[in-house]
């Protein structure tokens, strides 16, 4: 059982209890009938062919008050799109798949190109983008949920608590951010545990007080892919198309919402997903890849809010991070100590170490390219320079669906 007590700015609603997932199912059918809700799920096709994928549909066959499902697939042939059709369909609401791959959906993008509108290259940011274009075209759902498709141990309950701050009326939050235990017999999360946190604090120690960096650390697990937010948050966030994604949606959302008005909820008392591997000493994969990605976005983004960096200050970061991420290893280990878990010092240390070279190479790359990757615009903009744009999406994934729907109805029929 969780404690319940408040640190930081934002509101956190903890786990109190086992609670009953039966009545907050039962609300949220009762309140989603003024909020109807989407769940945006970022899928490749290769998870399709592990087991978590088919607890997750079978899961969420039962979340009834769900008003659409919009799946965007990813490095998937004609002939995957129309097996994972299929395989959706048992999902309740309605059920579109967004092919990435498809022609209808190349030709979109090559539009967005013509325009001189980058959205970047093919991955999470600019595919959970466009679908979320998909949902403000069709004007069916007020509320965006999302999570990721490769969960382990998945639990429709997952949804119901990352939803429902947002979908009641008496509690009122825009934007919910989903946190969570990583364990298995050991600690997990090595990003969040060993480079966010003792960076963002090493931060707050030499720039002093700054609003974003104290919202920045009232999350406890800032790099979680699960959240629900309002629809129109949708059509003003601007996305990182790489592994800043998450930092980038927290800092939009920081932008455009009252810090009343956004919350982290308890979503599950253990999380199990895909572990990435560490490369080091290879900055173009894993975490090594990952690390550099966060590093980079956090520094536009402070920059954006008025913190100066020079090469001085660089250096002398590196070495309090460095020094504030050693200094949270030895607390981990009494923390796995006492609670059982196997903790590798030397895994941990040898993980410090990597980060602390993404973060000299993230440093070099923001004084070379300040500006860096420009974000994927905003819906606002899109519509601004293409006003039918939206409803091409719509049309696009709607045509795609139906093709594939007859084509299984007559092989059905066959």
């Amino acid at each position: 059982m969780a404690d319940f007590y408040q640190t930081g700015i934002i509101a956190t609603l903890h786990r109190l209890g086992q609670g009953d997932l039966t009545v907050i199912e039962r609300q949220l059918e009762y309140f989603s009938r003024q909020q109807p809700i989407a769940l945006v799920l970022p899928a490749l096709y290769s998870e399709f062919e592990k087991p978590a994928m088919q607890t997750i549909l079978s899961e969420l066959s039962r979340a009834t008050y769900v008003r659409q499902f919009v799946l965007t697939l990813a490095q998937a042939t004609s002939e995957q799109f129309e097996e994972v059709q299929k395989r959706v369909s048992m999902l309740p609401g309605e059920v579109r798949v967004l092919w990435h791959d498809g022609p209808r959906m190349q030709r979109l993008y090559k539009t967005l190109e013509e325009n001189r509108l980058q959205i970047g290259p093919d991955g999470k940011g600019r595919q959970c983008w466009m679908a979320y274009g998909y949902v403000l075209a069709s004007r069916k759902a007020s509320i965006i949920a999302l999570h990721d498709c490769d969960i382990v141990n998945y639990s429709r309950e997952i949804l119901a608590r990352l939803c429902y701050p947002v979908v009641h009326p008496d509690i009122g939050f825009e934007f919910s951010k989903g946190y969570y235990a990583r364990l298995s017999h050991q600690m997990h999360g090595r990003v969040t545990r060993l480079l966010m946190t003792p960076l963002i604090r090493a931060l707050q120690s030499m720039v002093g007080f700054l609003p974003f960096l104290v919202y920045l650390d009232s999350f406890r697990y800032p790099l979680a892919g699960e959240f629900a937010m309002q629809a129109d948050l949708a059509r003003v966030n601007r996305l990182p198309s790489d592994w800043g994604l998450e930092v980038g949606v927290l800092a939009e959302v920081y932008r455009n919402c009252s810090i009343r008005r956004i919350c982290q909820v308890d979503i599950a008392e253990n999380y199990e997903h895909k572990h990435q591997d560490l490369s080091q000493g290879d900055p173009s994969k894993g975490l090594m890849k990952m690390a550099m990605d966060i590093c980079k976005s956090l520094f536009r983004i402070l920059a954006a809010e008025g913190v100066k960096f020079d090469s001085g200050m660089m250096l002398t970061l590196l070495v309090r991070y460095q020094r504030m991420a050693e200094n949270n290893i030895s607390k981990y280990h009494a923390d796995a100590m006492i609670n059982g878990l196997l903790f590798d010092r030397h895994e941990e240390e040898t993980a410090v170490e990597t980060f602390t070279q993404a973060l000299k190479l993230a440093a070099e790359e923001f004084f070379a390219d300040p500006l860096g990757a420009p974000p994927i615009p905003n819906w606002m903009r899109v519509s601004a320079a293409l006003p039918a744009f939206l409803e091409d999406v719509r049309e696009a994934v709607d045509a795609d669906n139906e093709t594939a729907a007859s084509v299984a109805g007559m092989s059905a029929a066959s």
